[in-house]
C-alpha cells in the first residue's frame, strides 16, 4: 500500500484540480482578449479574473512566458504534461470518483482514507510530468519564465486557493496547450545569476543580485514528492520590513487549511515570480526588476526553512 500512495501521491493534487474545473475550462475556450501583441519569441498569457488567455498551440524548444496577473489574486502556471492520447475528457471520466471520495475525506480530516481513494486512480495518471512554469505572482505584476518543452498534450494550471478554500482550477483556470513538433528556434536568455535547487540540501546560488534587471538559471538538480505531495520549485519573493517569515513558510504549504489561501497571505510579501516544478535535471529561467531591500527564494513545500528552501538576501 506504502508504494502505491507514494505513486498517486506525486499526481494527487493536479488530479484534483482537473476534475474540479472540466466544465469551466470549455467555456472559456470561446471568450476573446485584447491583449497587446507579444514580443517575437514570447508566449503571452493574461488573467484577468479566474482564466488564462492564452494561444491554444505553441512551438516546442525554448519558450518564454510573460504572464501578466491583471487579476486582484495570486496566481502562478504550471505546465503539466499528459501521455499521449489522455486528455482532460480522460481526467474527468476516469479520475473524478476516485476524488470525489478523497475530497470528501480530505475535509472530514481523514487522511488515510484520502491516500485510499487516490489509490484507485487510473495508472496512466502516474505518467504525467510537471514541466515547469512561472512561480507565484502577485495581483499587478508580470512573471517572465523560460522554459524547454517537448511535444505533446499539456494543461496548464493555477491551484492557489480562493478565500472560500476552492481551488482557482475549480474556478476555470486550467487550459490545454498543445506544444507542437515545429521547434521554436529559440535560446535560453544570458543569464546574471545561478540557483540550484536539491531535494537533500535545497537552495543554494552563485553570484549578487542587483538592482534593476536580473535574470536567474534555475537547476533542478533532482526532484521528489514532498509531504504535500508536490515537487519543489523556486519563488522569489519581496519582503517588507517587519514581515514575518514564519507566517509565509506556513502559508506556501497548500496542504493545510489555510495554505496557499489568497485571504490568509501574510502581510508584507509581494511575489515576483520564479520556476515551478520540474522534473530532476531541468533548467529554467526567469526574470524580475528589483530594487534595494529584502528578498527570499521560497519552495512549495512543508517545513521550507528546515530543509534549506527558504533563504533570504538583500539587494543594495
Amino acid at each position: 500500500m506504502k508504494s502505491t500512495l507514494v505513486k498517486v501521491s506525486s499526481c494527487s493534487l493536479t488530479a484534483l484540480m482537473l476534475f474540479l474545473s472540466g466544465c469551466k475550462t470549455e467555456t472559456k475556450k470561446t471568450e476573446k482578449t485584447t491583449a497587446v501583441e507579444p514580443e517575437p519569441g514570447t508566449i503571452e498569457v493574461v488573467t484577468r479574473s479566474m482564466e488564462f488567455y492564452a494561444p491554444d498551440t505553441i512551438p516546442s524548444g525554448w519558450n518564454t512566458f510573460v504572464y501578466k496577473n491583471e487579476s486582484t489574486e495570486p496566481h502562478f502556471i504550471l505546465l503539466d504534461k499528459y501521455p499521449d492520447s489522455v486528455t482532460i475528457e480522460n481526467t474527468i471520466a476516469e479520475v473524478a470518483p476516485a476524488f470525489e471520495a478523497g475530497m470528501q475525506e480530505i475535509m472530514a480530516g481523514n487522511m488515510d482514507a484520502a491516500m485510499a481513494a487516490f489509490g484507485t486512480l487510473p495508472e496512466w495518471f502516474n505518467q504525467v510530468v510537471y514541466s515547469g512554469g512561472t512561480g507565484l505572482i502577485s495581483p499587478k505584476h508580470t512573471a517572465i519564465s523560460t522554459v524547454q518543452l517537448d511535444p505533446g498534450y499539456y494543461i496548464m494550471e493555477c491551484y492557489v486557493r480562493m478565500p472560500d478554500g476552492r481551488f482557482h482550477t475549480s474556478m476555470g483556470m486550467a487550459k490545454t496547450l498543445i506544444v507542437t513538433e515545429e521547434d521554436s528556434g529559440n535560446r535560453p536568455p544570458a543569464y546574471t545569476m545561478e540557483i540550484d535547487i536539491r531535494g537533500q540540501s535545497g537552495i543554494s546560488w552563485n553570484g549578487k543580485p542587483i538592482a534593476g534587471k536580473n535574470i536567474f538559471r534555475v537547476e533542478y538538480v533532482d526532484q521528489k514528492v514532498h509531504e504535500n505531495f508536490v515537487g519543489h520549485d523556486v519563488n522569489l519573493v519581496a519582503v517588507a520590513p517587519g514581515a514575518d517569515l514564519d507566517a509565509l513558510e506556513a502559508w506556501i504549504n497548500w496542504a493545510t487549511p489555510t495554505g496557499l489561501m489568497s485571504s490568509s497571505l501574510p502581510k508584507g510579501f509581494t511575489f515576483l515570480g520564479g520556476t515551478n516544478d520540474a522534473p530532476g535535471g531541468s533548467i529554467l529561467y526567469f526574470e524580475a526588476e528589483l530594487e534595494p531591500g529584502t528578498y527570499a527564494l521560497i519552495s512549495e513545500v512543508p517545513g521550507s526553512r528546515a530543509k534549506g528552501m527558504l533563504k533570504t538576501f538583500i539587494v543594495d
